[in-house]
């Protein structure tokens, strides 16, 4: 019992010594600090004091100017560009074969945003085109006009030289047929458009022609698209076989002074149009109207159209029908209605005729009361095309 009391009696004074060890122990440390305090007193200068160098310095403004944000490079940032400018003496259109400056619009579905971006150009964009001349300016239409077009056949005539022989004719075509080579520019529902120029031009840089393949609403009118291929690029149509045109540049083309053509970078929307077909035919009641639509829409289809098809042969199919029937239907089952709509509108100027209808994906035309079949032909007269020389060439050579 005794060695365990005694061991108790250690457990219990145990802290006790602790605490005093320590206590002795700081107190030891504090006078041999007072006395070198005493010793070796020094007092820091003001200037070596942390509080007063955190005061008194002022903090120095971060010169580094703060990195831009990464800005993704596009065509339509104006910084540092000068607006193009172009001297080809025509109004910028999106499509030159499916519009016409002769039928103005009622309205449009976008603002005057230019297609060819802010400030690229030194043309006022008004909806519809890009005008040469300024369209603020009164009465400028029927002065400028003339002088234009003056300029457009002046230029053309120097461009394209002397006129060639059958020889460099038959050449030039062979050169530009399909087992030749096969560059070539697709035509489609948007007709020639303005863009396309600028492609007529990279092709002309590397030969003589350009085959350029034309299908679907732009075909019904070949005449106005073989006028506005040369009208707009100073070229010449020298061989047509159906929707197939091959383009020749001219003797005189110099590709390192190819006229200045700025691009559009998107398709800008159509604008409003008065409306094709209206409610009651003009010279006609309301119920015969109705009557004539739901007749129009039973009588047997003259010709159901492809897509993307050659519809040249329409014209004067349709001029042909109606010395047999006073109404026409053209099956257009497929079709865009945007499309069957243009073709029915290039209808109405061609044949002529009056539209009735387009339900039911149908096309369905009258000829009128007082009708007379076209006396001249397809083609203008008294001008000098090429079909004389694809005869030429098809007796000779085929």
């Amino acid at each position: 019992m005794s060695f365990f009391t005694r061991f108790l009696t250690r457990q219990k004074n145990f802290p006790t010594a602790t605490l005093i060890t320590r206590h002795l122990s700081s107190a030891t440390t504090r006078t041999t600090t007072s006395k070198l305090h005493e010793r070796y007193t020094f007092t820091p200068p003001p200037s070596l004091s942390r509080e007063s160098q955190n005061n008194d310095i002022p903090t120095k403004p971060n010169k580094k100017k703060p990195k831009p944000r990464y800005r993704p490079p596009s065509s339509l940032d104006p910084t540092g560009r000068k607006p193009v400018r172009s001297d080809l003496p025509f109004d910028f259109r999106f499509s030159y074969t499916e519009s016409s400056a002769k039928v103005r619009p009622i309205g449009l579905r976008e603002p005057k945003y230019s297609p060819f971006g802010p400030g690229r150009v030194d043309r006022a964009w008004t909806g519809v085109c890009a005008p040469a001349v300024d369209p603020k300016v009164e009465l400028l239409e029927a002065k400028e006009e003339p002088k234009m077009e003056h300029q457009r056949k002046k230029r053309r005539a120097w461009v394209q030289g002397e006129p060639l022989s059958t020889a460099e004719k038959k050449a030039l075509i062979l050169q530009g047929e399909r087992g030749k080579t096969k560059r070539q520019i697709n035509l489609g529902r948007d007709g020639l458009t303005h863009n396309m120029l600028d492609v007529i031009h990279k092709h002309w840089k590397y030969s003589e022609v350009v085959r350029i393949k034309c299908m679907g609403v732009p075909t019904v009118d070949m005449k106005n698209v073989c006028t506005q291929l040369e009208d707009k690029t100073y070229g010449k149509v020298i061989s047509r076989h159906g929707g197939t045109v091959i383009l020749y540049r001219g003797r005189n083309y110099n590709p390192k002074h190819r006229p200045v053509i700025p691009l559009m970078l998107w398709k800008p929307h159509e604008p409003v149009y008065p409306r094709l077909i209206k409610t009651t035919i003009e010279g006609l009641s309301i119920e015969e109207t109705k009557e004539m639509r739901k007749r129009g829409l039973a009588i047997p289809v003259l010709t159901k159209l492809a897509k993307n098809g050659y519809y040249s042969y329409l014209v004067p199919m349709v001029r042909d029908a109606f010395l047999a029937s006073e109404l026409v239907r053209i099956d257009c089952t497929g079709l865009e209605r945007s499309d069957y709509k243009k073709i029915g509108c290039k209808l109405r100027d061609l044949v002529p005729c009056i539209l009735v209808t387009f339900d039911k994906e149908q096309i369905v035309v009258w000829r009128g009361k007082d009708y007379k079949p076209p006396e001249d032909g397809y083609f203008v007269k008294n001008r000098e095309w090429f079909d004389d020389y694809d005869n030429h060439l098809d007796a000779g050579v085929g």
